[in-house]
């Protein structure tokens, strides 16, 4: 189990020039990956956000690229075609002698000329050269930012355990709590029949009738199970290696749902009470549910 929330930065070295790369995730219901890169590399985003996409199921996960040259090299070459600029130059004096006279010729005239100079980047610096450094950067820092995640989700795992705990030992209660319902009913039935003058014995037929119907009404037996099998389920899946989050997103809702039905089936103030209990520890782990993958 991990948390969406996660942090990881690593560099990687090839010649003289450095990839570093920062990751840092926060929680999303879907999946968003941010990448920010220099310009000159703008051609390796694609191969990186492939990369970064197959390391999250939901979450926005955000990644800083940087290359740069760690020693005094530029990187790029400067090259000078010196049969252009010799015709360039016999041109422009040709030029020159027909229509100014001769003044004279300067290097002024070639700078401006096209083609002469010309800045090419070095093999070193070509992308396929630097896709492989800036991948190892990234597979680097992937695996600080997953150890980051998995340390949160430990964290997370601790938390949510213990409110399964209480969420069980409400369970228990109420199951304990359920069958006395009917009880209580035939007790207050008699007691209002008593008051009004209207007694009847213990085995009469239409008070025995009445407190049956009660009893089919108020049963809970089955919102007890499917409770029960969520909470098997959800702690199941915390032990599972695959992203979670979102089926234990539902079973909470299903959680919070039975609850409900509970409560409002059986309208006896002991369960009553256990529900509340119940539904603010369901609540509780919503809560971490939202920052699981």
């Amino acid at each position: 189990m991990k948390s969406m929330t996660g942090f990881g930065r690593a560099e990687a070295l090839e010649g003289s020039l450095r990839c570093a790369v920062e990751l840092s995730s926060v929680n999303r219901k879907q999946s968003d990956v941010d990448i920010r890169i220099p310009r000159e590399w703008n051609d390796l985003e694609a191969d990186a956000r492939r990369l970064l996409s197959g390391a999250i199921s939901r979450g926005r996960l955000q990644a800083g690229i940087t290359v740069d040259s760690t020693g005094d090299e530029s990187g790029a070459a400067l090259h000078v075609d010196h049969g252009l600029a010799r015709q360039y130059a016999e041109a422009l004096k040709a030029m020159d002698a027909e229509f100014f006279g001769g003044r004279g010729l300067t290097v002024d005239a070639l700078l401006r000329a096209p083609g002469i100079f010309t800045v090419a980047e070095s093999e070193a610096r070509s992308p396929d050269h630097v896709w492989p450094l800036i991948e190892a950067a990234i597979r680097k820092a992937l695996a600080v930012w997953d150890s980051a995640r998995t340390r949160e989700g430990d964290h997370l795992r601790e938390d949510i355990t213990g409110r399964l705990a209480k969420l069980r030992e409400v369970l228990a209660s109420i199951t304990t709590e359920a069958p006395r319902v009917p009880q209580s009913q035939r007790e207050a039935m008699r007691k209002r029949l008593a008051d009004a003058g209207l007694p009847l014995p213990l085995d009469d037929e239409r008070l025995l009738k009445e407190i049956a119907v009660f009893a089919d009404r108020v049963d809970i037996s089955e919102e007890i199970a499917r409770l029960g099998g969520h909470l098997d389920e959800f702690t199941r899946l915390m032990d599972v290696r695959e992203p979670s989050g979102r089926p234990m997103d539902f079973l909470t809702q299903e959680m919070h749902r039975e609850l409900n039905t509970m409560g409002s089936k059986a309208n006896h103030t002991a369960i009553a009470h256990l529900v509340v209990a119940g539904k603010t520890e369901v609540e509780r782990i919503r809560e971490q549910v939202q920052n699981i993958e």
